[in-house]
């Protein structure tokens, strides 16, 4: 029988309806309760209990440090029903000079630091509340907000601040609600009232135009933070900006350079930060860095990262903010409690609230103010009354049984109300002097005037909005400061060349189509006559046949035997070792069947003065604008078109009165002014540039410099130096002079080049040697002579390339 009437008292629910209610209420409970401020005073409720728990004790900045025990203890007794730990933490920030713009907490003690180092307990740490924070607390006692019971209904809390300054723009807040969350970065108060001063003079102000007063967020660890999506957030409520740190280059001594960091990103870890530097250093990520200090005291922030003599400072400074949170992103989104309802908000939006709820809280304490003045109007009333007489009331009261009586016969004497009679019965004697008397009447004269002033100001809505504006200029008077984070108009949108340090680098090619890229100085300078080092591990029917000293970050231009080019930069092609053969061409280049590439060239800037030189195999040259390869789609473009069984096999830069020299495997060459060559599209076929006989054929092309020599190198490892002045400067089209005797011995001509004697040589071989030498080194001989042994070469191997090192930097 107990267990049916159990039954009874079952009520069945709907397990579904049951789940959506309850995490709606807990939903909505998180999102009004805990997570999200409000717009008018930009608190939550934790911190709103604080700070009022402060104000009760009596806990304001003009009165001495209590221990932060006693604080917790009393807003998690009274107005916080939560762990004591959730309380503190909250408080601890509030204090954090590092976490908020305008501390709300004065904090005695360790209250933790920036590079996350936890605050002493509570039992150790005192607090009192900061200067700035008694504006929020201003006139709550002159019902200007609404209030609410506490948790136990023992007592009230305020429903919200009257926040005489407007805390939500100046410290920002953060906070993840369900499925919601807000992030609002803090301002400097000086920029915040000037905008809320010029909302107030126009309403319909345009957020462009706030954007003058208020550029963007300002946050208390300074920094540098980006201009872009400033405007995108304050006028939607969502964007996101960027900020870097600070840092200064100190030159130390023997010309290394140090970084020193003095700022950071907001809410930026500085010692993980230095922990991720070091990271990247020990990983090989970030190569340049030899010292890596933390410096920060009292004083501010200070991050030493002393760098390698050789590197590049700022390829270093691009890489740790690629890497690191030396540039960080802030996700913007202004979302509050407005009317008890989450709102996302655009800067204009959260100014005109914030003005709505002064408005109301000055009316009210207006309103407040004004009852208090009426109700002193009324006793003054009854006091004159009193004093104008006097024997009679003195009588009144001699006569009178008890105070009862006295005062029941002075209303119905005087027609005085019970607050009036009450106030003449609690007169002392000292009133009825005559001076009193007189401070009487002027009392009441002022009170009128304060009267007719509060009824002034409850009238005109003006002179609320010209309060407003007092208001905050005494609030700019007391605690504005000077912006800390610099709104910089650059944008930090790397290119991956950001990253390359730029230094000189040697880019190998194959006769198989295999390229490399090695340092400048993987090669040592040996003198003539050495075996040379070993350049890459190739098959036996490979070998290295070009060669190019030119930028990392160069542009390099592919030219192929079929006439065509292609490019890419230079830092993306593979670095190698000295052994490896390198990547095949066919990854970068989309190549034909039977294609492959015979001239490289470097270009760092596309110049419309420069001309590209392109000379064929059967001695056709044409001209075209360097400017006419800038955009070289994936698949190639015609460079020159052949004629048939030619190819292509030099390709120089010229400019406006450049001569150009062009020589033959016989030794024969010919120098001649590059205007004799018309600019040509680049589909066009060209012009003869030198008259070749049976079985001869053009091994290259170089451009004149003044007083430099003709670098000649056989096949079989001879080669000279001539000057310049030996050769005269002819015609286009014409035979050419003798530049080297041709033997046996020396083998056919392989490759020149025009030289300085400050120049140094970068020479290959078919077997893959290579080997560096000084232009000095190699004598200097007259057109019809041999020239001397350059590379001692074992019987089957052969000279197939030269590289000049100094090619006039970017061959300008």
């Amino acid at each position: 029988m107990a267990q049916d009437s159990l039954f009874e008292k079952v009520i069945p629910i709907d397990i579904e309806k049951e789940v959506k209610k309850s995490f709606l209420e807990y939903s909505m409970s998180v999102i009004v309760s805990r997570a999200l401020p409000d717009v008018r005073d930009g608190l939550k409720p934790v911190h709103r209990r604080i700070l009022y728990a402060l104000h009760e004790q009596g806990m304001t900045h003009d009165k001495p440090h209590k221990k932060s025990a006693n604080i917790v203890g009393e807003v998690m007794g009274k107005y916080h029903p939560h762990g004591d730990a959730a309380i503190y933490q909250t408080m601890v920030k509030l204090a954090q000079e590092f976490a908020m713009r305008y501390p709300l907490v004065d904090g005695h003690g360790n209250f933790g630091s920036i590079d996350g180092d936890a605050a002493a307990a509570m039992r150790y740490t005192e607090s009192r509340m900061s200067r700035i924070a008694a504006e929020l607390l201003k006139d709550i006692d002159k019902d200007t907000v609404d209030w609410r019971p506490n948790y136990d209904e023992s007592r009230e809390e305020p429903q919200v601040l009257p926040a005489r300054i407007p805390n939500l723009l100046l410290n920002g807040s953060a906070g993840i609600a369900v499925g919601m969350a807000t992030n609002i970065p803090p301002h400097n108060l000086r920029e915040i009232v000037k905008g809320i001063k010029e909302y107030i003079d126009n309403p319909d102000i345009t957020i462009e135009e706030l954007m003058q007063s208020i550029p963007g967020p300002d946050f208390p660890t300074g920094g540098i933070l980006e201009a872009r999506g400033i405007r995108q957030a304050y006028e939607t409520g969502r964007g996101t900006i960027r900020t870097r740190a600070r840092y200064e280059i100190e030159e130390k001594k023997g010309g290394k350079f140090s970084i020193v960091v003095t700022e950071i990103p907001y809410q930026v870890n500085k010692a993980r930060l230095v922990e991720k530097i070091a990271e990247l250093v020990r990983d090989k990520k970030v190569e340049g860095i030899v010292d890596l200090r933390d410096e920060s005291d009292r004083k501010g922030i200070r991050i030493v990262i002393e760098l390698r003599k050789d590197v590049n400072v700022n390829v270093i400074l691009n890489k740790l903010f690629r890497h690191t949170q030396m540039e960080d992103s802030f996700g913007i989104i202004m979302l509050s409690l407005v009317n008890g309802e989450p709102r996302i908000l655009n800067l204009k939006e959260m100014i005109q609230y914030y003005v709505e709820h002064r408005q109301e809280v000055i009316n009210r304490r207006t309103t407040y103010e004004l009852n208090l003045a009426k109700n002193r109007k009324h006793i003054l009333e009854g006091l004159k009354i009193a004093l104008d007489n006097l024997d009679e009331i003195i009588n009144l009261i001699r006569n009178s049984r008890d105070r009862e009586n006295a005062r029941g016969e002075l209303q119905s004497r005087f027609n005085l109300s019970e607050i009036q009679a009450n106030a003449i019965l609690d007169m002392r004697l000292v009133q009825l002097t005559g001076l009193e008397r007189s401070k009487v009447e002027n009392e009441y004269e002022e009170v009128l005037l304060r009267i007719a002033d509060y009824e002034d100001i409850l009238a005109r809505p003006e002179r609320v909005l010209s309060m407003i504006k007092e208001d905050l200029d005494d609030i700019e008077k007391r605690y504005g400061d000077n912006r800390r984070t610099e709104i910089s108009q650059e944008e930090s949108s790397y290119e991956e060349e950001d990253f390359i340090d730029d230094h000189e680098v040697v880019i190998t090619l194959s006769n198989r189509g295999y390229v490399k890229r090695q340092p400048l100085d993987t090669y040592r300078s040996q003198k003539r006559g050495g075996k040379g080092v070993s350049a890459t591990t190739i098959r036996a029917e490979d070998f290295a046949h070009d060669v190019l000293v030119t930028s990392a970050l160069a542009t390099l231009l592919f030219f192929t035997n079929q006439g065509r080019v292609f490019t890419t930069r230079a830092f993306q092609i593979p670095e190698s070792s000295r052994q490896a053969k390198g990547m095949p061409l066919v990854n970068f280049l989309e190549l034909r069947p039977g294609e492959k590439v015979t001239t490289i060239v470097g270009a760092r800037e596309f110049n419309r003065e420069h001309h590209l030189l392109m000379v064929t195999k059967k001695g056709i040259i044409k001209k075209t604008a360097l400017k006419a390869f800038q955009n070289v789609r994936k698949s190639g473009l015609i460079a020159v078109n052949l004629r048939e069984d030619d190819e292509l096999v030099g390709v120089i830069r010229v400019k406006t009165g450049s001569k150009v020299m062009i020589a033959n495997s016989r030794g024969i060459s010919i120098m001649f002014d590059e205007k004799q060559v018309r600019s040509m599209g680049r589909t066009a076929a060209g012009v003869k540039a030198i008259n070749l006989s049976k079985d001869d054929y053009v091994v290259g092309l170089d451009r004149y410099r003044e007083g430099a020599d003709v670098l000649l190198v056989t096949e079989k490892g001879y080669g000279k130096r001539t000057a310049l002045s030996e050769f005269k400067l002819q015609n286009r089209g014409g035979k050419g002079l003798k530049a080297i005797e041709i033997t046996r011995r020396n083998g056919k001509l392989v490759a020149f080049q025009i030289v300085s004697k400050e120049d140094e040589l970068v020479i290959l071989t078919s077997e893959g040697n290579i080997i560096r030498l000084e232009v000095e080194d190699i004598s200097q001989q007259k057109r019809y002579s041999r020239g001397v042994l350059l590379m001692r070469l074992p019987e089957e191997d052969r000279i197939v390339g030269v590289a000049r090192f100094k090619i006039e930097k970017e061959e300008d």
